[in-house]
């Protein structure tokens, strides 16, 4: 499903700090598919503020810590069930590795799935110590600047000091090495968007993490999620798929 070639004969920019920006993913065909079936079930609603960061937006968890085989799989595409075997793979993690020259083979990964509605953001910062390197993948099939919503690579705590915008169209992907100066932002969606912004957080961890997004013994509800014109938006998606085909 991923062209790990596009990860592993990548650079990483040093402006502002180590990143990389990753397009064409997959083949058009996989785009296709991965957009008009982006997961829509077993979302729990989170908004807070660490005293760093405002966020709100809906999780969805895809693989967890040290499992191979996603969350809730019934509920999965066969797309997503094979970007999630992908995810999972040593190939990945060697791609990884070669692309940042960190070596990510024995640390725990977790791969999560957003939606990020109308008004959702994710304020200014820089990731808490654990999360050692981040791959944002993206699976909007269309969006415009005007809607928000794009990943910003920040000099700073400050959201107006830019040096970089990822928009989430599928076959993007930005790929972040944690430092103490990895600034970063999700601008707000616009709230008279009617799609969210759709993407995948891959986040590589130290053995004996305990999941930020899915502590033990949490009893969350858990729901399916709805964009404020779903039924059109699934049908356009559906119709690009199947033209595809």
């Amino acid at each position: 499903m991923i062209n790990l070639g596009k990860i592993r004969d990548n650079k990483l920019s040093r402006d502002p700090y180590e990143w990389a920006f990753i397009s064409n993913l997959y083949s058009p065909r996989a785009e296709a598919e991965l957009a008009a079936t982006f997961p829509t079930d077993h979302f729990k609603t989170m908004v807070g503020n660490d005293g760093e960061k405002d966020w709100t937006y809906e999780s969805r968890c895809l693989l967890g810590f040290g499992n191979s085989v996603p969350s809730h799989p019934w509920r999965l595409s066969r797309a997503w069930r094979e970007l999630a075997t992908d995810l999972a793979s040593t190939e990945y993690r060697e791609a990884m590795s070669k692309l940042t020259g960190i070596d990510l083979m024995s640390l725990w990964l977790e791969a999560n799935v957003f939606h990020f509605g109308p008004g959702a953001w994710l304020g200014p910062h820089v990731d808490r110590k654990d999360k050692i390197v981040t791959q944002v993948l993206y699976f909007n099939d269309t969006w415009e600047r005007k809607n928000g919503g794009c990943l910003a690579i920040l000099r700073s705590s400050d959201l107006a000091d830019e040096a970089a915008e990822i928009l989430p169209t599928v076959g993007n992907s930005c790929v972040l090495v944690r430092s103490a100066s990895s600034w970063h932002a999700v601008k707000p969606v616009a709230a008279n968007c009617r799609n969210s912004r759709r993407s995948v957080t891959v986040t590589f961890y130290p053995e004996g993490t305990i999941s930020p997004m899915w502590p033990p013994n949490e009893n969350a509800p858990l729901h399916d999620y709805r964009d404020p014109d779903e039924k059109s938006g699934a049908l356009t998606r559906l119709k690009r798929w199947f033209a595809t085909r």
